[in-house]
């Protein structure tokens, strides 16, 4: 297994701060437990009164559900760690877990649905809306792109190969569009949207700012519908997140450019804006310019951080939906943070040189990861092949960099 030779390289053990209580999201009485509600049912709940007896060796950690697991985990340095043991469980749940409800999330431009298991945990559900091989068109600008189910998982393990650990842990789900949305929604707008297509398959579009009409519509064969299943971050009544503009934002105008793509020295004013101006909050951002890069993103406007970490804290690298629309060609506009700035993390830089390299290349681990998910293959091989030449444009870039 290259994907397993990566994780036990050197430039993979590279140990993080040591996490005290103030640099964990959430501090936990180490005594509350989780009880089944009732034998043979499968819904947990949060009980002190729980029987005081534990299984033998047992802790009232060992209670909880994965989900709750993970999100106890987050601290200001990553998302979940690198040699998690949650997360092939996680995975797991995201992709078999019962699903009791399915509503549509509000806000954004496409349909996408949060998904409720019986222990409480909940998933974002982006449906399928084109297949593998479906390029964007040449002529679709950006910002009118479709999501794509099978970009959000390829995105998730993707980060994670980049060792940034950034993105939520996502998996793909082949899901019964009668019994698992239409039979069980309580959204009465998108009960409203169901219907059977000449074909006899049962479709839906649900509310929302595109893309949602009849001539939109998600259908099922006859009603199964693939999706990406993307683990829910803390309710943010719980765990705040800042949304930050993107100072490389794109104009979301068909004919304005944005200042950084008419101001050659645009990164000196950035370095002089908090929180650019010191820390690593720069440096995260080259990362994620990288990461959008190899995987083809344009639509990185915003970025969110937890509130409690302030300023000193990673990124979280949320709606990777946009990405892998193109293999043919790449877009040099996405590396304008690196090229400009002329700045990288020399971890970053070393891993993706090690990633360029026949034991460890980027398209084999990657393709490797992807094995192992429901919906594989989850990519098209030509976008594969695409990470490794992309790969070296960034290496060029910083080479080019190196050299001024």
């Amino acid at each position: 297994s290259k994907l397993a030779a990566l994780f036990e390289h050197p430039l993979y053990n590279i140990p993080v701060p040591e996490v005290t209580e103030k640099d964990k999201l959430f501090v936990v009485n180490p005594m509350e437990k989780f009880s089944l509600r009732s034998s043979g049912s499968d819904e947990w709940v949060s009980s002190s009164k729980a029987e005081a007896l534990l299984p033998t060796g047992k802790t009232a950690y060992d209670t909880y559900p994965t989900w709750l697991k993970f999100h106890i985990g987050i601290n200001r340095y990553e998302l979940y760690p690198r040699r998690d043991p949650l997360l092939p469980t996680l995975l797991r749940d995201l992709a078999t877990q019962r699903i009791v409800s399915s509503v549509q999330k509000s806000g954004g431009t496409q349909l996408k649905l949060i998904m409720t298991f019986p222990n409480y945990g909940q998933a974002l559900f982006k449906p399928m809306k084109q297949t593998r091989d479906q390029e964007t068109p040449i002529d679709f600008f950006y910002f009118s792109d479709f999501e794509r189910h099978n970009a959000e998982i390829a995105a998730f393990h993707l980060d994670r190969i980049l060792d940034f650990r950034r993105i939520p842990p996502v998996s793909g789900r082949l899901v019964n569009i009668t019994k698992e949305i239409r039979d069980i929604t309580t959204d009465k707008k998108l009960a409203k949207t169901f219907f059977i297509s000449p074909a006899g398959n049962v479709c839906f579009y649900g509310e929302c700012s595109y893309y949602c009409s009849t001539e939109h519509a998600l259908c099922g064969k006859p009603d199964r519908l693939e999706g990406s299943m993307a683990a829910l971050l803390p309710d943010k009544t719980l765990a705040k997140r800042r949304s930050w503009r993107s100072p490389w934002r794109r104009s979301y105008h068909k004919s304005k450019k944005a200042e950084w793509e008419l101001n050659p020295n645009y990164c000196a004013q950035v370095r002089e804006t908090p929180p650019y101006d010191r820390g690593h909050r720069l440096l995260d951002l080259i990362d994620m310019a990288i990461l959008d890069f190899l995987m083809g993103n344009m639509d990185r406007h915003h970025y969110e951080t937890f509130e409690k970490f302030g300023n000193d804290t990673f990124l979280l690298h949320l709606d990777n939906g946009r990405g892998f629309g193109t293999h043919s060609r790449d877009e040099p506009s996405i590396l304008a943070p690196l090229q400009q700035c002329c700045s990288i993390k020399k971890s970053t830089y070393l891993r993706l040189q090690l990633l360029a390299t026949q034991p460890y290349r980027l398209s084999d681990v990657l393709r490797e990861a992807l094995a192992a998910d429901p919906l594989a293959p989850v990519l098209a091989e030509p976008h594969l092949q695409a990470l490794d030449r992309r790969l070296g444009k960034v290496l060029l870039a910083v080479g080019h960099c190196l050299a001024r």
